[in-house]
């Protein structure tokens, strides 16, 4: 077989084992999901393991105190919502009457405007919203509530393996992309150090555009601001259509409840102000120039694995973007893909360096 033949087969080979691939990674999305969350927690409690391997702290009773505050942060997230549904809970009938009568208004609207025909006299949001089968939804919420608390134990139990190093990711790496020791160290110490850079930095980012949100429904009197200020922090770690998501639902929302234009227009302008200045101006500012990821990658990632596993894979795109940009920037063959994937200042600046001479 010659060299043209080989690599006929190859590319023959390849075009037949990426659909595999995609495939197993959504059928098999309950084990994948749990098992990369996991791995981009343990990246980010290694530190921690390493400066309690120093103080000679025993391995289990390392991972027994990690355990401690994932868990610590788990019960403050139930606490959170456990009190923003305790807000809800505790409104009057008086909000939920207004709320249906600027419903029906806008619906009404909207018929009037496209030409719908509805039966006259019928109530407007049981038309649209009323669901006839309500076992069947008790039945869809009752298995997300299942699927999440598996997969949370699953995290936690992947999580545990990956810190006690039952399962080592440097040494996986070597075995399978890397030959030499030394540069599967060097790049497990990368990926690490952005994968850290890039959570932290999401949810300091995350947490301050959730305080902004709550504090703005509180100066504009609109309702519920702990659960707007949860609902911002959590969507915000979807990257770019987290604060486009964000804006627009608790705009509607708040057209349900101000009624003068006048301060509608400025609660929007408020919190989309909230949202530029901290996913447009401060998040990149800290980011800095190491997740510099092209916005078609972003938006081609985002759907890709959103299409795969949902609500985590929109979450968990742009960590594994960065984790493949790394591993491809490796190899020579796969360097233009990797910059493909690079933002355009990262393409602009390698232009510049091979264009400025080097100093004698």
């Amino acid at each position: 077989m010659n060299l043209r033949e080989t690599r006929t087969t190859n590319i023959l080979l390849l075009t037949l084992t990426i659909p595999v691939v995609f495939y197993l990674l959504k059928t098999l999305s309950f084990i994948f999901i749990p098992l990369i969350a996991s791995m981009f927690i343990a990246l980010l409690f290694l530190p921690l393991m390493r400066w309690l391997s120093k103080r000679r702290v025993p391995k289990a009773v390392s991972i027994l105190i990690i355990i401690l505050i994932i868990v610590g942060g788990l019960k403050a997230g139930g606490e959170l919502i456990k009190l923003s549904s305790n807000e809800i809970m505790a409104t009057d009938n008086e909000f939920f009457a207004k709320a249906e009568t600027k419903l029906t208004d806008l619906i009404v609207s909207i018929e009037q405007f496209f030409g719908i025909q509805r039966v006259q006299g019928e109530n407007i949001l049981l038309h649209y919203f009323e669901s006839d089968n309500n076992l069947g939804n008790f039945s869809t919420t009752f298995d997300f509530i299942s699927d999440t608390i598996s997969m949370t134990l699953m995290t936690l139990f992947f999580t545990v393996l990956l810190l006690s190093g039952s399962i080592n990711f440097q040494k996986l790496l070597n075995d399978t992309i890397f030959k030499q020791q030394y540069s599967s160290v060097k790049i497990f110490m990368k990926i690490e150090k952005d994968i850290i850079k890039f959570v932290l930095v999401k949810f300091v980012i995350s947490l301050f555009t959730g305080i902004g949100i709550g504090l703005a429904c509180l100066f504009f009197d609109v309702s519920f601001p702990i659960f707007w200020g949860l609902f911002a922090f959590v969507i915000n770690f979807v990257q770019m259509i987290g604060s486009v998501i964000s804006v627009v639902f608790l705009a509607l929302f708040a057209f349900i409840e101000l009624d003068p234009a006048s301060t509608l227009f400025f609660f929007v302008l408020t919190i989309t102000a909230v949202q530029v200045l901290m996913g447009g101006v401060l998040e990149p500012i800290f980011m800095g120039k190491t997740f510099s990821i092209n916005v078609i990658t972003i938006l081609i990632m985002l759907m890709f694995w959103g299409y795969l596993w949902g609500v985590p894979g929109l979450i968990m795109s742009i960590p594994i973007t960065v984790f493949l940009r790394i591993i491809l920037e490796q190899f020579p063959k796969t360097r233009l893909l990797a910059n493909l994937i690079a933002g355009p200042d990262q393409d602009i600046q390698r232009f510049l360096k091979k264009k400025t001479p080097t100093s004698k």
